[in-house]
């Protein structure tokens, strides 16, 4: 249970916290905390997803944390009231240049619980389009069409 919480730094993308909390042992202490808004994130299926090897369209995206490129699928943050769907198409829309005529819900993932309280919501799309991608200006990204056998990377 929180008891007390202190802003130490507000970003652009994350703040971060130092929270006063009750163990459940009833002890205290204290724990950095980083709050993030949540994202979204999707596996975008270019062939039928039924099929016997459907294909995914991934993305290869310079990551300045690893000092290189990662394969991902593409994902990112909610906006301020988005519901996690909506950024699940814009992102895939910024990123791959695709809409989705169809989007399911996966499931959705709490990724480093011990330090944040970040949620990704996972999605899976199908029944693309070509569109124009509107690409962030930190955003290198190389669209990587994979079989999905290849294990999303």
């Amino acid at each position: 249970m929180k008891l007390a919480s202190k802003r130490i730094h507000s970003g652009r993308v994350i703040d971060l916290d130092v929270d006063t909390v009750r163990f459940p042992d009833g002890s205290t202490g204290q724990l950095e905390m980083i709050r993030h808004p949540g994202a979204a994130a999707v596996v975008p299926f270019a062939s039928d997803p039924s099929g016997d090897d459907p294909t995914v369209l991934l993305i290869q995206q310079y990551r300045y944390a690893v000092n290189g490129p990662l394969i991902e699928i593409p994902a990112g943050r909610l906006n301020p009231g988005e519901e996690p769907a909506v950024c699940a198409r814009r992102e895939l829309l910024e990123e791959v240049g695709v809409k989705a005529a169809r989007i399911e819900r996966l499931t959705t993932i709490w990724t480093t619980p011990g330090f944040t309280d970040e949620r990704i919501h996972l999605f899976w799309a199908a029944d693309l389009t070509n569109d124009k991608h509107a690409r962030e200006p930190d955003e290198f990204i190389e669209v990587m069409p994979k079989p999905l056998s290849d294990g999303l990377g």
